[in-house]
């Protein structure tokens, strides 16, 4: 899950690994990496720079190693407010002339929030590099001090609208509030949604908030990445000038450590089995026309075994008319309006997810035993050699479009560095899907889609529940 939102001195580097490799064109091609330089700032702030001078433009990427699992019980939503806060102005940059400057320059900028960590991102033309980067290092440094009630009163109000209007009231946005409750354990990071609860928003103090701000948004716990058209020693000196000296008060801890433990082939995998021990059961009444049937196990984590070959499966089962949901539910028995299936990676653990909307007139309980059924059958019986090359040629080439993108490859820098400590991952993320077989996406179906350790999520017409 991704919730995007738009709100609208010198020391020297310290250089850590450089890898300079050249991006291929066709989506064919059997290498697809992306060149860079890393570097860390003794603040301890790491420094990805990726050169391309193909157009003159820059993309700025900053990722904060903070999301929704590093809330406190009692203060959730607190990484999203603060997304929203952090347009709120310093001293040199007050309240809105971080957006108006950045387009005078004829750049734009946005953010998103999620689990595992916050990410800014800002799009200019390369003319603009001094003015990007100044504007990320004054507002990392200066910002949280300068919070106060009013900013704090307006950017909890934005943010509780918009879980009225982005959640509460869009056509089963319930299950975004809802479905993390029943996937995960009460202790567990990933228990409430991303955007928090209004009780916990409310209750957040201006104490809280400058708490929040100076334990996370630490340069030791941010990774920058330009991308684009810049001179690569001239980017250096003034990142060097710009984000040098802010200060550091060391990495935080990271409350959610994932545990290890060896699998049967002696690999490193997760902890199994899933803390779901029984089907977990709940009906929510939303206003919706059609009633929706979702389906959730908890899954291997991102670059985990068995997360690329869940991932393709979900492509198998969900995605497009050849899939078998669709052929099954939609097209056989026409017993569903749609389908789909998916994989949703995380750091700590994933869930996989099928779900269908029920025609009208059409008994849910059927469209629940036919979901079943369909997963049973891939956890039964290896897919074909057709279906899986069909996922792994639609992936890779999505994968390789997507790398086209500046603004998408400057994201991925920074996800592998958050996520591996390695910008340079992209090979090895492919790979994973490249080398995944029939026998491997088998033995995972096996392993997590249980059929007595699942979450069974039903939502329906407010009028139906109502009768």
């Amino acid at each position: 899950m991704r919730l995007h939102v738009l709100v609208r001195v010198s020391l020297s580097f310290a250089s850590v690994a450089v890898a300079s490799i050249a991006m291929p064109a066709p989506a064919t091609a059997s290498d697809v990496q992306i060149p860079f330089t890393k570097t860390t700032l003794p603040n301890g702030m790491v420094v990805i720079l990726s050169e391309d001078h193909a157009v003159p433009q820059v993309v700025v990427n900053v990722t904060y190693g903070v999301g929704s699992r590093m809330e406190r019980a009692g203060r959730t939503g607190f990484a999203h407010l603060f997304e929203h806060l952090m347009f709120m102005g310093t001293r040199r940059a007050p309240t809105k002339a971080f957006d108006a400057w950045m387009e005078e320059a004829g750049g734009r900028n946005n953010a998103w929030t999620a689990e595992d960590r916050t990410d800014y991102f800002d799009i200019a033309p390369s003319t603009a590099i001094p003015l990007l980067l100044w504007l990320e290092a004054d507002r990392m440094r200066d910002l949280g001090p300068l919070i106060d009630q009013s900013k704090l009163d307006l950017q909890r109000d934005v943010v509780r609208n918009e879980r009225r209007q982005s959640i509460e009231n869009r056509p089963y946005g319930v299950e975004e509030l809802t479905l993390p409750r029943l996937v995960w354990p009460d202790a567990h990071p990933y228990h409430h949604p991303v955007i928090g609860s209004h009780e916990d928003l409310e209750a957040a103090s201006v104490a809280d908030v400058k708490q929040f701000f100076a334990t996370w948004y630490d340069p030791s716990n941010a990774s920058l990445t330009l991308a684009g058209d810049f001179d690569l020693q001239q980017a250096k000196a003034l990142i060097d000038r710009d984000f040098g000296t802010v200060p550091s008060q060391g990495k935080p801890v990271d409350p959610g450590a994932p545990g290890f433990d060896k699998d049967v082939s002696g690999a490193t995998a997760d902890r199994w089995p899933t803390t779901l021990t029984s089907v977990v059961r709940e009906t929510v009444a939303d206003n919706v026309e059609l009633t929706k049937i979702t389906i959730a196990w908890q899954s291997p984590r991102h670059f985990r075994p068995g997360d690329a070959e869940l991932d393709l499966l979900a492509s198998v089962l969900g995605q497009g008319k050849a899939s078998r949901l669709y052929k099954s539910l939609v097209y056989d028995q026409k017993i569903a309006q749609e389908v789909s299936a998916r994989q949703e990676s995380r750091v700590l653990g994933s869930d996989f997810v099928v779900d269908a909307l029920v025609r009208p007139g059409v008994d849910p309980a059927r469209v629940e035993k036919a979901l079943f059924e369909q997963v049973a059958k891939v956890r039964d019986k290896e897919v074909t050699s057709e279906e899986l090359d069909r996922a792994r040629n639609t992936y890779e080439m999505e994968f390789v479009d997507r790398l086209q993108s500046l603004e998408e490859r400057a994201s991925l820098l920074n996800m592998y560095q958050a996520e591996t400590g390695d910008p340079g991952f992209v090979q090895h993320d492919l790979d994973r899907y490249r080398h995944a077989t029939e026998k491997e996406v088998l033995a995972y179906a096996k392993r997590v889609l249980l059929p007595d350790a699942a979450v069974v999520l039903t939502i329906v017409p407010r009028k139906e529940a109502k009768r």
